[in-house]
């Protein structure tokens, strides 16, 4: 019997402001096995905030991992208890984000040069968990200008100390000063060499590699060196990028064909989600459509379908009365001129 692969083989990035329920109940609906994460919710908004807002998801969601930002133990500790009985599949400490803001809260990528704080919180985490969930660790390879084997190194083996096994590496430093957190993301160089020799040196850990991966052909490259990857803004910014991942890297089904037929399907299925949500929660749907906005990138009046979903003055229409609008301008879209630069319909965001 072939082995089943590990939870982490594929796994969309945390990002935060986008990867909120509403985005991942749309991931949900184009990949059934690819692991899902939460955007990173801080230990003081779980203690001292609406914890439902937080962390309420819809069940289609798992598996689901909830990403966490903090360094107390004890405060990582009931943040763990947290997710716990919300029903979260894994929890995952942030020690890779290198936003000012973040670094003023102790935590991020500026904890790798505190490798025993780490330790320590995922330690108060397992105590609460045991073998409940896994504990995983979402890391940058160094911090600042510092590319040595050996910091990665040391850092991994210290948290391996409280029993952390799954650590996924964004492939670049964190550059700490100067740079901000999208100059993060593309300035400091991508090292892939890095992480593999790190997997050849904890063969025994899941090491999983993230940071500048677009296509399926460079997943299944870096599946050959590394235990899992973790796609961000591509997965985001092109969802069709998704749509045969269940088949290619889990061996399960057939890839769809993605044709308008399959698009159309996937917007009915966020159009009745929609709807429920506007129902149980009053949830505008422009909270949900924005995470929909790449759905027919690089198709004909693609852009004009977008204009029309970002356009302010459509809000207070029904969401069904927009999406036939906005198909209409898709459809229109080879014969119609244009809008002019300084057309208020020329709104689309990407």
């Amino acid at each position: 019997m072939v082995p089943a692969p590990n939870p982490w083989r594929l796994s969309v990035a945390p990002m935060m402001d986008w990867t909120d329920r509403h985005c991942r109940f749309f991931h949900r609906l184009i990949t059934r096995r690819t692991r899902l994460y939460t955007e990173m919710v801080t230990t003081g908004a779980l203690l001292h905030g609406d914890v439902p807002r937080h962390l309420d998801y819809s069940a289609e969601e798992h598996p689901l991992a909830l990403q966490l930002g903090g360094s107390e133990p004890a405060d990582l500790a009931v943040a763990a208890r947290l997710a716990r009985q919300w029903g979260y599949d894994e929890v995952n400490l942030n020690c890779g984000c290198p936003s000012e803001r973040v670094q003023r809260g102790a935590f991020g990528a500026c904890l790798m040069a505190e490798p025993a704080l780490v330790r320590d919180g995922v330690a108060a985490m397992r105590d609460v968990l045991g073998d409940d969930l896994p504990v995983t660790v979402k890391h940058r390879f160094g911090i600042d200008r510092l590319e040595r084997d050996d910091f990665v190194r040391d850092f991994i083996g210290t948290v391996a100390e409280a029993g952390c096994r799954v650590f996924i590496v964004h492939a670049r430093n964190a550059w700490l000063q100067g740079l901000s957190p999208k100059e993060n993301r593309e300035l400091p160089p991508l090292r892939y060499e890095l992480v593999h020799r790190l997997k050849a040196e904890f063969p025994q850990f899941t090491i999983a590699l993230n940071g500048g991966i677009t296509t399926d052909e460079q997943i299944a490259e870096q599946l050959q060196a590394v235990d899992g990857v973790m796609v961000g803004r591509e997965a985001y910014h092109h969802p069709a990028l998704m749509a045969g991942w269940d088949a290619r890297f889990w061996g399960e089904g057939t890839a769809p064909v993605v044709d308008d037929d399959w698009r159309l399907g996937l917007e009915q299925q966020m159009l009745a989600y929609i709807e429920r949500q506007q129902a149980a929660h009053g949830t505008p749907w422009s909270h949900i459509t924005r995470h929909l906005l790449g759905l027919w990138n690089g198709q004909p009046g693609a852009r004009r379908w977008r204009q029309v979903w970002s356009d302010h003055r459509q809000k207070a229409l029904p969401v069904r009365e927009v999406a036939a609008a906005a198909h209409a301008a898709r459809a229109g879209a080879t014969t119609a001129p244009a809008p002019a630069p300084g057309d208020p319909a020329c709104t689309d965001p990407t």
